[in-house]
């Protein structure tokens, strides 16, 4: 990890110690308020990211599945998100989460799996090789070439990845910070564990397609 000067690691970890926020939020805070740790738990608390990390292991079988149809009824998503209790699955906030979370899914259509996490070795290994062999990398030296590779995968992982994305309704967090909030909010664990986008007509196109050529390659054969 990179450590500004100003702010050093110990003061990172003790932050995140007093907090349970996020290594990156510490650092964050600890640069806005100049290395002040007072301040600094102040403003984690004030953006719900305090204490929603020691939360993140407990186990959220409760929750609710919500839908969102976009105007015009071309774009649906269904969306189940977890949480540990019945009594917080009820509460408005949590409600109100879900449904911003489908709006996300909906406005974002690059997004194919929850976190980075989801995304198959198999997938990001192919994303590799297909770069290293781009054009404007072959003459570079390995090292180099590897590093390229690598931010231009982990570029690519990010837009396929919800919780990477930046909220639609307030520029300044991601999904993965909405959620936190959240979960400092209402005291509960929250996981987004699985979504589904229905695009009208997906797949309609390339079957007939598919379907033409096969009877062209039967009409050729005779």
């Amino acid at each position: 990890m990179s450590i500004n000067k100003k702010i050093s690691l110990e003061s990172i970890k003790d932050l995140r110690s007093k907090t349970g926020a996020g290594m990156t939020d510490c650092k964050k805070a600890l640069e806005a308020s100049s290395g002040d740790i007072e301040i600094a738990i102040e403003n984690l608390r004030k953006k719900g990211l305090a204490t929603a990390d020691k939360k993140s292991g407990r186990l959220a079988a409760e929750g609710l599945i919500e839908s969102y149809i976009h105007a015009g009824s071309r774009i649906g998503v269904l969306l189940e998100i977890n949480c540990e209790t019945d009594f917080v699955a009820r509460q408005p906030q949590f409600q109100q989460l879900a449904k911003d979370i489908t709006m996300q899914i909906a406005a974002c259509q690059s997004v194919q799996y929850v976190s980075k996490q989801d995304i198959p070795d198999s997938f990001i290994e192919y994303e590799k090789q297909i770069e290293l062999q781009k054009d404007d990398l072959i003459s570079k030296p390995a090292e180099i070439k590897s590093k390229i590779a690598q931010g231009r995968v982990e570029k690519r992982l990010k837009e396929l990845s919800l919780m990477d994305q930046v909220f639609i309704k307030e520029q300044s967090i991601t999904i993965e910070e909405l959620v936190k909030q959240h979960i400092s909010l209402l005291g509960e664990n929250i996981k987004i564990r699985r979504f589904e986008r229905f695009l009208l007509g997906e797949g309609i196109e390339s079957k007939n397609k598919d379907f033409t050529t096969e009877v062209s390659d039967m009409i050729n054969s005779k």
